[in-house]
């Protein structure tokens, strides 16, 4: 039996890479799997190919998101994977729209979501899982304009808002987890890679070959159903290529 078995998983942002890989991760501990995406085309192919998850087309950074979500299938847990491509220019060629790209969308659907458990839309024992970055921890590169600063607030959301939780006696579990190094083969990873590269002035193939520890997100799956069993005390941790570990 898995690990999972009997529980309900909603993941936003879940029809491609590492949200993808959360779905196909929860799928087979047994769960029945919600994933949430903007694009119909992605979560279609996702139905067909991951046998059993349920799928609903809605954007997660508008108000009314979490209420649709909800109403699809109440989570026991919960993840927040949606997110936008970090900006991929020097700063000072970034207008704010650019900079701000992840304050709107990353950082805006954790708030959405945390804010509707902490007004009573989860069940006591509900677990919040909120997808941030190792960029929250290294400050990212100069040309990820506000990136590194809208995944270090998921951090601090997750935070606040288990002291919400426990302020109000509400049983919830808040919790953000961050992939350490950029990751091939997802549309994100790929994006920052081709971008950081051309900004250091060197070949994809060369700034892939300086990384070391690098995680999959298989990895980052794993670690999500490892929380989501709520045996680790805290509320950050960091998964790389060396495993899940509580934020330093």
């Amino acid at each position: 039996m898995g690990s999972l078995q009997g529980q309900n998983v909603v993941v936003v942002g879940g029809s491609r890479g590492v949200g993808r890989s959360i779905v196909e991760a929860a799928l087979s501990e047994g769960a029945t799997v919600l994933a949430v995406a903007r694009g119909a085309d992605a979560l279609k192919e996702l139905s067909w190919e991951a046998s059993g998850v349920k799928t609903l087309v809605a954007d997660a950074t508008q108000e009314v998101a979490p209420d649709a979500v909800f109403a699809a299938l109440e989570p026991d847990v919960l993840v927040i994977c949606a997110g936008a491509f970090a900006p991929s220019a020097p700063i000072q060629d970034q207008g704010w729209d650019e900079f701000s790209a992840n304050w709107e969308m990353d950082v805006k659907a954790s708030f959405l979501f945390c804010q509707a458990a902490l007004r009573g839309r989860l069940k006591p024992g509900s677990r919040v899982v909120l997808i941030s970055s190792g960029a929250a921890f290294s400050g990212g590169p100069p040309n990820s304009g506000g990136y590194s600063g809208a995944k270090r607030m998921q951090l601090f959301l997750a935070a606040h808002s288990q002291k919400e939780a426990d302020r109000l006696g509400l049983g919830l579990r808040f919790m953000a987890l961050a992939p350490m190094r950029i990751m091939a083969g997802t549309g994100v990873g790929q994006r920052g890679i081709s971008g950081v590269s051309a900004y250091l002035g060197i070949s994809p193939a060369d700034f892939l070959a300086s990384m070391t520890d690098m995680q999959t997100p298989a990895d980052v799956a794993s670690a999500v159903v490892t929380l989501a069993a709520g045996k680790m005390k805290g509320t950050a941790f960091t998964v790389s290529g060396s495993g899940l570990a509580a934020a330093a």
